[in-house]
């Protein structure tokens, strides 16, 4: 009967395959609804059936989260990939769920614009505010949360919510779009949003320092710099290899700034390209952690790092770095290496992770408040349970 009320929808339905597997979880079903009234359409046959669903963009961060406590149904958003609006005069852009960074860019770029998040061109904008992920340029333009004005979501019971930015009807009390991003889809499906827009920087160069032996004071002598990067970017590939720093500069006299940077500094090479590791998670991203850390900690969790033979990657002046094993790992040595890492950042959280037992979140002082959203928004369980934290 289930798969039969989902079709009464009209929505497309298809069996799963194994590449359709959250976390390790497989579906029963594959859903791929075309308009917002369809993936309410979808919630509503869902609730009325009792059937968990995971909500899907590109994909590209399904292994990201704990493994749901059960997946009957992924809702695919591809078809949901329309640029809906662009008002380039008031540097705004709202777009569908759907939609992939890339074909955003290319929109925006003809207008001389962007959404300035540095994601990857597959990754689509409702995976990529449903995880919260952002690249280098944080540092200077801010996160998801930071750029989005706007919101459409679909409730567990698919009632349709809009709040913020172009909105026709606001829900008191919440602001959905902090609310839902970093939700990794427990709270609602995500089906449109609106960004506040940068305009293009009309020129960019990288200043690369290798072998950088006073990371931390090098890095901090870099964000301060009166050549004003927008980012500044570190990479070490594990144990005790060298570390590498790279900043950027953008806007006009983008080289001559870049060129000062490197003087103040007394080392590294101006370039016109990033360097290939510039934005990209560290290799092997199966198992994934993310240290949070206030810049002035940065020693200890490079030690700590070093010491359980981490590759890591990520901005030491944001305080936050993305670390992966460097080589073959197990269960065990990875708790370990989580542990160490506790001890000298603010938060670790594991980002992906095929072992058990490994303590994804560590202490959430927020748990109790997150539980109750939960219960708010989803008292019948059914939207993705158990892949955050806490096992909401």
């Amino acid at each position: 009967m289930s798969r039969e009320l989902l079709e009464k929808t009209g929505v497309t339905v298809r069996d799963a395959v194994a590449g359709d597997a959250v976390a390790g979880v497989r579906p029963r079903w594959v859903v791929l609804p075309e308009t917002v009234g369809e993936v309410s359409a979808v919630l509503r046959a869902c609730a009325e059936e009792d059937l968990a669903l995971t909500p899907v963009g590109g994909g590209t961060k399904l292994h990201w989260g704990a493994p749901p406590e059960r997946c009957d149904v992924l809702l695919d958003l591809c078809c949901l990939n329309e640029v809906l609006e662009h008002a380039a005069g008031d540097l705004v852009v709202r777009a569908q769920a759907g939609v992939t960074m890339g074909a955003l860019a290319g929109v925006l770029a003809a207008e001389g614009q962007e959404l300035a998040l540095d994601a990857p061109p597959d990754a689509t904008v409702g995976g990529t505010l449903a995880t919260a992920a952002y690249g280098p340029r944080a540092f200077r333009y801010g996160t998801p949360r930071d750029l989005l004005i706007g919101v459409t979501v679909v409730l567990a019971d698919g009632t349709v919510a809009r709040s913020g930015g172009k909105v026709v009807k606001n829900v008191a009390g919440y602001d959905l779009g902090k609310l839902f991003t970093g939700s990794y889809g427990t709270l609602g499906v995500i089906a449109e949003a609106t960004f506040r827009l940068h305009p293009l920087p009309p020129d960019r160069r990288w200043l690369v320092v290798d072998g950088v032996e006073r990371p931390r004071e090098t890095a901090a002598l870099l964000a301060a710099s009166q050549a004003e990067p927008v980012a500044v970017e570190l990479d070490r590939p594990g144990g005790a290899a060298p570390v590498t720093l790279a900043a950027l500069v953008e806007g006009t006299a983008a080289e001559p700034r870049t060129r000062a940077l490197r003087e103040a500094v007394g080392a590294g090479e101006v370039t016109e390209r990033s360097p290939s590791w510039w934005g990209a998670p560290p290799p092997h991203d199966d198992v994934l952690l993310e240290a949070r850390f206030v810049p002035a900690a940065l020693d200890g969790v490079l030690e700590a790092a070093g010491e359980h033979g981490l590759w890591l990657r990520g901005s030491p002046v944001s305080g936050r770095l993305r670390l992966a094993p460097a080589g073959d790992v197990t269960g065990e040595r990875m708790a370990a290496a989580v542990a160490a890492l506790r001890e000298r950042a603010h938060a670790v959280v594991v980002l992906a992770s095929p072992y058990e037992g490994v303590d994804r979140w560590g202490p959430v002082a927020a748990l109790p408040l997150m539980r109750r959203v939960k219960d708010q928004f989803d008292p019948g369980r059914r939207l993705s349970p158990g892949r955050f934290a806490g096992g909401i």
